[in-house]
């Protein structure tokens, strides 16, 4: 039977409650995501902080969790059937936890495949083009002289806006009155596309309020509030 320490990342991470799920991660908008997912749910798990300034997630040991070197990433040592599970790409996981925890993502089914709609339209549009705004706005690109790929990004960034404005229209959350797991993939890249990467002008964050006044109900959140900061900096 596997067990946790099988597995070879916890040699650098090592499991101070291996009973629980482990999560390795960072707090960016992908990474909060799954922060929140927990905190939302009283899963009880354990943070391991993977540093991008030190390059952890290059290293051996988080390579052989994911090979494609990004955060977040899960072990859930009770997974299916009783074996450890290890996850990444955090709409899966949002799924998977989802599923564990009969929460946030309902059980009807038309509902359900509507709500995986709306995460996958977060993971295919929302944070590959707030991302690219970012990079072109506040990080290496904003110093090409050539500002159309920054500009593309930015008209696509406003459109993906107007299609969440509109469909907020009239509802508390996505899907209505349920807050979901596509809320907690959603809106943890607006909040980031309009404070850390400060391209709210630049994408008119203003034209879409429906948008805003659902991000602030998300920040609210005293499982979001936690959620956003963790995995803490070091003392």
């Amino acid at each position: 039977m596997t067990t946790l320490s099988d597995f070879p990342i916890t040699a650098k991470w090592p499991a101070r409650h291996p009973d629980r799920i482990q999560l390795y991660s960072l707090p960016t908008p992908n990474g909060v995501k799954v922060s929140i997912m927990l905190e939302e749910t009283g899963l009880p798990y354990e943070p391991h902080r993977v540093g991008f300034d030190t390059n952890d997630q290059m290293s051996p040991e988080f390579l052989s969790l994911n090979p494609n070197n990004k955060i977040p990433a899960i072990i859930d040592p009770q997974g299916p059937g009783g074996q450890p599970l290890a996850l990444f790409e955090s709409g899966a996981i949002l799924l998977y936890l989802a599923e564990k925890s009969g929460q946030l993502l309902p059980a009807d089914a038309a509902s359900r495949y509507q709500t995986i709609q709306w995460l996958m339209f977060q993971m295919g549009g929302i944070g590959p083009m707030f991302g690219q705004v970012g990079f072109f706005h506040k990080f290496a690109g904003k110093a090409y002289e050539d500002k159309r790929p920054r500009d593309r990004y930015a008209a696509e960034s406003r459109r993906l806006l107007n299609v969440l404005d509109q469909r907020l229209a009239g509802r508390a959350w996505l899907m209505g009155d349920d807050y979901t797991i596509a809320d907690i993939a959603t809106f943890p890249w607006v909040r980031n596309l309009i404070g850390f990467y400060e391209a709210g002008d630049l994408v008119g964050i203003a034209d879409f309020p429906e948008v805003t006044r659902v991000l602030q109900a998300f920040v609210a959140r005293p499982a979001v509030v936690r959620g956003l900061e963790i995995p803490r900096k070091p003392a």
